[in-house]
């Protein structure tokens, strides 16, 4: 496999630093580390993206994650190792994810379970999250950046 080219983000470098400072408040707001790489994880795989499975799989690791717990990611709904709040995270980045397949893109039901869990700051951070992810997926997908070479 051969990318494209480059990451748009490492070929505009001015671009890179302002993404990395977004992803570094999200890490300060309160959610934690494990359950922000699980919705980027599972984000990732809707998205289709590999480059960022790869690299959010290992990052997960990084954050204590247990390969029962990222080998399930993907059927949420079913696995038992979840939390509650967890799950309420990555309902969230379902919907967050994937904006069109509903009039209503991100449900009260989905949305108030989230609050119940987090507070309005990891709210924000999650949120952050979310939309960060997307972004990164969307720029390693279409220019098919290659699983496990990180160019920046």
């Amino acid at each position: 496999m051969k990318a494209r080219m480059q990451n748009p983000a490492t070929v505009l470098p001015e671009a890179m630093q302002p993404m990395l400072a977004v992803l570094k408040a999200a890490k300060q707001g309160g959610v934690p580390e494990a359950t922000l790489e699980l919705v980027h994880l599972r984000a990732s795989q809707i998205n289709g993206c590999s480059f960022c499975v790869d690299l959010g799989t290992r990052n997960a690791k990084k954050a204590g994650e247990t390969d029962e717990r990222l080998h399930a990611v993907a059927a949420w709904r079913e696995a038992p190792y979840f939390t509650d709040a967890e799950r309420a995270a990555l309902a969230l980045a379902e919907a967050a994810t994937r904006l069109a397949d509903r009039p209503d893109p991100v449900p009260d039901a989905i949305w108030d379970d989230a609050a119940d869990h987090y507070d309005e700051r990891q709210l924000a951070a999650l949120i952050l999250w979310i939309g960060m992810t997307n972004l990164f997926n969307r720029l390693n997908a279409t220019t098919r950046q290659v699983a496990g070479e990180v160019s920046w």
